[in-house]
């Protein structure tokens, strides 16, 4: 049975990365399946086969809201208020 993914979906694998971290984002699906590192942000390409083997838990995204649940603090959203200027510190002059 193929394994359910989803763009967005957390990945937890049997073995850790490297960097210390087994959770992987999924960004890219197909024959091979993208994934983004959630510590190093690392990003590789598994064979479908290779990866349902080594797959210990799929955590699906949060569907309430546009990220996926693990978010580091390095990501910046560009809606945030903070990254927008405030209109009212735009006075009119007349």
């Amino acid at each position: 049975m193929a394994l359910a993914l989803g763009i967005g979906d957390i990945v937890r694998l049997k073995k850790s990365h490297p960097c210390g971290n087994s959770l992987w984002e999924v960004t890219r699906l197909g024959a091979d399946i993208g994934m983004v590192c959630q510590q190093c942000r690392r990003y590789v390409m598994l064979p479908r086969p290779y990866l349902e083997r080594r797959v210990r838990e799929v955590l699906p995204r949060d569907p309430l809201s546009r990220t996926p649940l693990a978010r580091t603090p390095l990501d910046r959203d560009p809606l945030d208020a903070g990254a927008l200027p405030s209109s009212d510190s735009e006075s009119p002059s007349n």
